[in-house]
């Protein structure tokens, strides 16, 4: 998502500034300016930010600051410092939670009783080395207490081996016992259903920010990269609650 964010840069830098010549016309809201500096964005995508005079754009959950101008744009994280609290990471936590929250739990692989203590949502690569170690730990996690929600993210995009394998778990008529099967290497066949949720799912894990297989989003929104052990995942689940 980064590298999607340089490309708007750069293509923001290449626009002329809009009313730049004319500051009387300017809209009341500097908002409806500063999208014009955007191609696709809308005034409402943009918010103030902590910082005055700064709006802030999410991208998924990436975000951007800007002036109110338009005429400036920073890609990093916004501190406060005298509390030494990560502004963009809280915010980006939000903005994880919000998007993986609009996944309705029909269109997961869950693990775990619905009322277990921590629930985390798990995104999968069917072929991932440490995807699978985490698997064969699934009765581990769901002895202490944490459900498990997949998501699917074949690393290697659509129409991978992984992608196929992907979608062959789905449309399985045990999805749970498909997943526990392909994960341990074995031949689930090629089951084919009128529709599955891997693209979208694939597609949500980049807009959710992640660079690899297992990714972990907690209930608070933390995305934990790779493979955590089953103890030390509790520990920080409880510490975070």
């Amino acid at each position: 998502m980064k590298q999607g964010f340089l490309a708007l840069l750069a293509i923001v830098v290449s626009l002329p500034l809009v009313g730049a010549a004319q500051p009387k016309a300017a809209a009341a809201d500097p908002r409806v300016e500063i999208s014009k500096r955007f191609p696709g964005s809308r005034p409402e995508d943009f918010r103030a930010s902590p910082l005055p005079g700064i709006f802030e754009y999410a991208n998924g959950a990436d975000l951007l600051y800007v002036s109110a101008d338009g005429k400036f744009a920073i890609a990093g994280d916004l501190f406060d410092v005298a509390n030494e609290d990560n502004l963009s990471e809280k915010r980006r936590r939000e903005l994880r939670l919000a998007l993986v929250n609009k996944v309705p739990e029909t269109q997961m692989v869950i693990f775990g009783p619905r009322n277990a203590r921590h629930t985390v949502t798990v995104f999968t690569d069917i072929d991932c080395a440490y995807c699978r170690k985490l698997h064969s730990e699934i009765a581990r996690y769901n002895q202490l207490g944490i459900r498990v929600r997949y998501l699917f993210y074949p690393r290697e995009g659509p129409d991978s081996e992984s992608w196929t394998k992907a979608i062959a778990v789905w449309c399985s008529p045990n999805r749970n016992e498909a997943m526990t099967r392909a994960k341990k290497g074995e031949n689930i066949g090629s089951p084919k259903c009128a529709s599955n949720p891997v693209a979208k799912d694939y597609e949500l894990g980049r807009d959710v920010g992640l660079r690899g297989t297992p990714a972990i989003v907690t209930a608070d929104g933390d995305l934990l990269p790779g493979y955590v052990p089953p103890d030390m995942l509790l520990k920080r689940l409880e510490t975070k609650g």
